[in-house]
């Protein structure tokens, strides 16, 4: 069954308007992205954020780095934004070119405006994990309200160790934008996973005592002979094959032997920009 992921998001969005209409009347809330290079399919996740941004009645700024700087510079351009006390909280649009692809770029925004959880010591959970617990939430525990759905971490720490205690979730990749932070996500809400990469040996086998498998990798990895009879796919992994975005599996070999499954495009990704927005008002309470 595919899992009904707009109709999840749908509830989200209806849940951060009142959010903004409640919090953001004495100060306005903005979000500033910052984008290096030209890349097509960059421009276009910026655009996304930047409309949902207007559709919850936030503010969007966008610092757009058409050549790529020194790191000194990009540094310093920041900083500066983060300084900013209009500035709400602040993004750096994933990939980066090579000579500015590194973690210690979060460091020189502070802790309060980082609201993709980057940083070593963070207040925030990174929106795709939440976005992952969210729909695991909705398929395990049928919850459907929209305020229900919202994750606090803090205070479900308890009902996920004990809902995935005997359930073996696999998790499919590593990097920066996918597997790590959803890791991370995973373990602060006491789910024990299985992280599997392209180094691991035999991953099949992994794959097919799975009860839910997370991917993130970004090419097709799953085939219905390695799948176990009625497992949950969540897919975060983006490609595209003769211009259609697709996922880390074929959707039409997976239906009859998943349980549930997330569709590409759409899917999670949705709900991850949603959580990005919910951190933002988080941000905003704290700076009052």
């Amino acid at each position: 069954m595919e899992i009904p992921t707009k109709k999840i998001a749908s509830k989200i969005e209806k849940f951060l308007k009142r959010e903004v209409k409640k919090f953001g009347k004495s100060k306005p809330i903005k979000l500033t992205t910052f984008l290096v290079g030209q890349a097509t399919e960059q421009l276009s996740y910026v655009k996304i954020k930047a409309k949902i941004a207007k559709k919850l009645g936030i503010g969007f700024e966008l610092v757009h780095l058409k050549s790529t700087p020194s790191f000194e510079e990009f540094m310093n351009k920041i900083k500066e934004k983060s300084q900013d006390p209009t500035t709400t909280g602040i993004i750096i649009q994933q990939p980066l070119p090579a000579q500015l692809s590194t973690e210690s770029l979060y460091e020189y925004i502070p802790t309060a405006k980082e609201i993709e959880g980057h940083k070593r010591k963070t207040t925030y959970t990174p929106p795709i994990g939440l976005a992952i617990l969210t729909i695991l939430k909705y398929i395990f525990t049928k919850t459907r309200g929209e305020k229900d759905l919202i994750i606090d971490i803090q205070k479900e720490r308890g009902s996920f160790k004990k809902l995935f205690r005997n359930k073996k979730v696999v998790l499919v990749g590593r990097g920066i934008t996918g597997g790590k932070p959803v890791g991370k996500t995973l373990t602060e809400a006491r789910i024990n996973f299985i992280n599997v990469n392209s180094q691991t040996p035999d991953q099949h086998l992994y794959f097919k005592e799975a009860d839910v498998i997370i991917t993130a990798v970004g090419k097709k990895i799953l085939a219905p002979e390695v799948l176990k009879q009625g497992v949950t796919l969540v897919n975060i992994g983006l490609r595209r094959e003769k211009g259609k975005l697709k996922g880390d599996y074929d959707e039409k070999e997976i239906k009859n032997i998943s349980g549930f499954y997330t569709s590409t495009p759409g899917g999670s990704g949705p709900i991850d920009v949603l959580y990005l927005f919910k951190n933002l008002i988080d941000a905003a309470k704290q700076q009052k």
